[in-house]
C-alpha cells in the first residue's frame, strides 16, 4: 500500500534544457495549481484591499494565511465554528498556511524559545501563550488549509555557527514531532488530505542546510520549503541558500522559497529549480504608490504623471486599464482608498502574469532566453 505523500500530489510536466526551471501541477483538496507560482499573502484571512472575486480576476491559484496572527485573533474557536479558513473567508480555492516560525523569529523581543516549543507574549494584549509543533497542526487542521507547513526556527541573520547548529537541530526535531502528530490525527482539508510541507533551515552554513534537507526529506513528506531567507541577509546569501538546500529535494516534490521576492529574484529562483513563492511586497509596494511594469516599477506619486492620461501599463488589467496614472495620482494623495487598491489589483496581476510566462517558457524550453529579455527590460527602467 502507498504512503499518502505516494500518492501522485505533484506532476512534473516538463523542464527547461539550460535551467534547473520546472513546470509542474500540484493537485489539493481545493483545485489544481499550474507552478511556477506566486501565493499573494493573507496575514489575516484577506489579502489586504482586495475582494476574493479580485483575486479570481487576475487568476490568483492560492492564497496564503498566516497561523499565528489568526490563531491570536479571531481564534480557532471562531474560525472552527465558521467551518474553516475556506468558509470564514470567503475564499474557494487552494490555500497555504505558514507555521507561526517566522512570528517566531520576528518576535524576538517578547518569546522564550525551547525545547518544548516558543513561550511568547501576544502583540495584542500580552497574554502569555505557547505554539508548540503539535499546537501549530492542530491550529491548521483547525483551519483547514490545503497545505500545512511543519514547525521551524528560524535563525536569525546574521547567526553564529553554535546557533545555526542548535536550532537546525531543533527544527528537525520539531518536524519529527509535527509529522507523528500528523500520521497520528490525518488531518483533512475539504473533502481531502491535508498536505504537509517541511521548512530547510541551516542559516548561510551549506553543510547545515544540506543536513535539514536531508532529514526533512527522510519525514517523507508532500512538499519542501526553503525558509530562513529575507530576514535581513545579503541577496547573494539569500540565492545561496537557494543553491544549498535544492540539491538534496526530491524532484517529484515542489518547491517553495519562502517569503520572496522582487520580479527578477522570482525568476533567479525559477531557475534553480524552485516552484512556489509568496511576499508581502507586490501589495506593500502598491500602499505605498509604486506600480510595477515591464519596464521597471514606476511610483505614481511623483509630480511627472500629474497630467499623464494613460493608464499605468499598456497591457494592463481592464479593471485598471479604465484609470489614467493622473487620477490614480490624485486618488493617492487625496488618500482615497481606490489608489491602493487599483495598485494592489494591478501588482499582483504582474506577479501572476510573469508566473503565466515562465510557465510557458519552461514549456517552450526557452526558459533563460525569457529570463534575460525580462531582466533586461525591467533593470533598464527601474529607478
Amino acid at each position: 500500500m502507498l504512503r499518502p505523500s505516494e500518492i501522485s500530489m505533484f506532476e512534473l510536466l516538463s523542464t527547461d534544457p539550460d535551467s534547473k526551471a520546472r513546470r509542474g501541477r500540484l493537485t489539493t483538496p481545493h483545485g489544481v495549481i499550474e507552478t511556477p507560482i506566486f501565493m499573494p499573502v493573507g496575514t489575516q484571512g484577506s489579502v489586504k484591499t482586495l475582494h476574493p472575486e479580485d483575486l479570481h480576476a487576475i487568476n490568483t491559484q492560492i492564497i496564503l494565511g498566516n497561523t499565528y496572527h489568526l490563531w491570536l485573533r479571531p481564534g480557532t474557536d471562531v474560525i472552527g465554528e465558521l467551518g474553516g479558513l475556506h468558509s470564514f473567508t470567503s475564499w474557494d480555492g487552494p490555500m497555504l498556511t505558514d507555521s507561526g516560525g517566522f512570528q517566531v523569529w520576528s518576535l524576538s523581543k517578547i518569546r522564550k524559545i525551547t525545547e518544548q516549543g516558543v513561550q511568547f507574549q501576544s502583540h495584542l494584549d500580552g497574554t502569555r501563550m505557547m505554539l508548540s509543533p503539535e499546537k501549530s497542526m492542530e491550529i491548521q487542521a483547525i483551519f483547514g488549509s490545503d497545505i500545512a507547513m511543519l514547525f521551524d526556527e528560524c535563525p536569525p541573520y546574521p547567526c553564529e555557527r553554535k546557533y545555526a547548529e542548535e536550532s537546525t537541530g531543533l527544527t528537525t526535531r520539531w518536524g519529527k514531532r509535527c509529522k507523528d502528530w500528523i500520521e497520528e490525527n490525518k488531518p483533512t482539508s475539504g473533502t481531502g488530505r491535508q498536505l504537509h510541507f517541511g521548512i530547510v533551515q541551516g542559516s548561510v552554513y551549506p553543510d547545515l542546510r544540506e543536513q535539514s534537507a536531508r532529514a526533512l526529506v527522510d519525514l517523507d513528506l508532500d512538499g519542501y520549503a526553503i525558509g530562513g531567507v529575507s530576514v535581513g541577509e545579503p541577496e547573494a546569501e539569500m540565492f545561496a541558500a537557494i543553491q544549498n538546500a535544492e540539491p538534496f529535494l526530491p524532484q517529484n516534490k515542489p518547491r517553495y522559497a519562502m517569503g520572496l521576492g522582487t520580479p527578477t529574484q522570482l525568476l533567479e529562483m525559477i531557475g534553480q529549480g524552485v516552484d512556489m513563492f509568496d511576499c508581502v511586497h507586490p501589495t506593500r509596494c502598491a500602499r505605498h504608490g509604486q506600480a510595477f511594469t515591464p519596464d521597471g516599477p514606476i511610483h505614481i506619486k511623483n509630480k511627472a504623471f500629474e497630467f499623464d492620461k494613460n493608464p499605468l501599463t499598456e497591457d494592463a488589467h481592464p479593471h485598471v486599464a479604465r484609470f489614467s496614472r493622473a487620477f490614480l495620482r490624485h486618488s493617492f494623495r487625496a488618500g482615497e482608498i481606490i489608489a491602493q487598491r487599483v495598485l494592489s489589483f494591478h501588482n499582483l496581476h504582474f506577479y501572476l502574469g510573469l508566473m503565466e510566462n515562465a510557465r510557458n517558457a519552461i514549456s517552450e524550453g526557452r526558459f533563460r532566453e525569457f529570463q534575460r529579455e525580462f531582466v533586461a527590460r525591467y533593470t533598464a527602467g527601474e529607478k
